[in-house]
């Protein structure tokens, strides 16, 4: 944990998203705890990425409110907030022409040996440090970003959809990673479709359904 936060929770309190008239979930409650790996799944457009995008304020609730460490969210600055709650969407948006260059966004001081330590931990080769952005695969990139992130030390990590563009041995490096930061305190929540991933890395599975949200078991059918 770069920082030396130590997360306790993040805490949703009956959140709701509506688009116009249209409501995608309303009254989703839940207490994610630090040193665990939520995962969150249920059915297409049910609004689980939108979910993912209000924990660091990417979107915003139409109703009900979410806490980090008991602090409403929106008390807190919100670049300290996205520091603090790291998002690697399913599409990586990219910033720079070098990788090296785009795993320092967040932090200049970072060494080129260091970015060559966090490819390893994506599940990268180091010598991506100098590779162009431009010709990275999507899920090469994905990975950049989740490297982009892990340097600038959040305690929470919010994945969606990781492995959705990954061979196995790379989604094993990402699970690999999803280990180290639960155990070194940190959380993780993250989306996917991968029941096999979310039973492999999974502590806890939260259904989102269009009228909240609810623990399931790892293995439970209705999860796909």
């Amino acid at each position: 944990m770069g920082q030396g936060w130590g997360v306790h929770s993040i805490v949703l309190e009956r959140v709701g998203v509506d688009y116009g008239a249209a409501t995608v979930f309303a009254d989703a409650s839940a207490r994610v705890m630090g040193g665990r790996c939520t995962a969150v799944v249920g059915p297409s457009g049910v609004g689980k990425t939108t979910l993912l995008r209000l924990l660091n304020r990417l979107g915003e609730p139409s109703r009900g409110r979410i806490l980090l460490d008991d602090v409403p969210i929106t008390e807190l600055d919100v670049l300290e907030l996205r520091r603090r709650v790291g998002l690697v969407p399913q599409r990586a948006t990219l910033l720079t022409e070098v990788v090296g260059d785009e795993v320092r966004v967040g932090c200049a001081e970072l060494t080129d040996a260091g970015a060559g330590e966090l490819m390893r931990r994506v599940g990268l080769p180091e010598t991506f440090v100098h590779r162009r952005c431009a010709e990275l695969s999507g899920g090469e990139a994905q990975r950049v970003c989740l490297a982009r992130e892990l340097a600038v030390g959040p305690q929470a990590l919010i994945l969606d959809e990781p492995t959705s563009a990954l061979d196995e041995a790379a989604a094993g490096a990402v699970a690999e990673l999803i280990g180290e930061h639960t155990r070194g305190g940190g959380s993780v929540v993250l989306v996917s479709h991968d029941s096999g991933f979310v039973g492999r890395v999974a502590d806890e599975v939260l259904l989102l359904g269009s009228a909240g949200m609810s623990r399931v078991d790892a293995h439970d059918d209705r999860k796909a």
